[in-house]
């Protein structure tokens, strides 16, 4: 597997992943792919790997105290009416 691979644009906008593209990512017929706009270019995930890597993204991450700190901190310095 090379890594690069060229594809052709449909005229409906259509790609084909390569088979061995499609092979290497897990990717089934009907599978929800994913296409995400970086700087550095277009990246396609299926979306079972990118709720995974979100998940490994905010491990160990608690939100909810994150939101009630910011929330307090601006609660805080607002003038009372």
């Amino acid at each position: 597997m090379s890594g690069t691979y060229t594809v052709s644009m449909g005229d409906r906008g259509r790609l084909v992943v390569p088979a061995e593209l499609r092979a290497a990512g897990g990717f089934d017929p009907g599978d929800v792919l994913v296409l995400i706009d970086t700087p550095g270019g277009v990246l396609m995930v299926g979306r079972e790997r990118l709720r995974e890597l979100v998940r490994q993204d905010l491990e160990g991450t608690d939100l909810v105290a994150d939101l009630l700190r910011e929330r307090r901190a601006a609660s805080a310095s607002e003038d009372p009416a």
